[in-house]
C-alpha cells in the first residue's frame, strides 16, 4: 500500500497508510534519542496493535520506520 508523509516536522515526521487505519511516526526526543510508534486502528482488517521502540540516533530510526511499514503492508493483504 501507499504511504503519506501527513506530519513533517524538524523533530517529528507521521506516515499515514493509504487506508487510513494505520500511522507510523518519528520523533526525536530532547535527550537526543528517537521514538518511533506504530498506531493501528481496531477497525484495521488485521486487528489493533501498538508499538513503540526508543533508539539511539535517526538512522536507526529509519530502518525502524521502514521495517514496520513494509510489516504493516503484509499483514493487510
Amino acid at each position: 500500500m501507499e504511504w503519506t508523509r501527513t506530519r513533517d516536522a524538524d523533530s517529528l515526521v507521521e506516515w499515514t497508510r493509504e487506508d487510513g487505519y494505520v500511522t507510523v511516526r518519528r520523533h526525536r526526543r530532547p535527550d537526543g534519542e528517537w521514538v518511533v510508534r506504530l498506531d493501528r486502528l481496531y477497525q484495521a482488517p488485521e486487528g489493533g496493535g501498538y508499538r513503540r521502540e526508543r533508539v539511539a540516533d535517526v538512522d536507526a530510526a529509519r530502518a525502524v520506520v521502514e521495517a514496520w511499514k513494509d510489516e504493516a503492508d503484509a499483514t493487510a493483504e
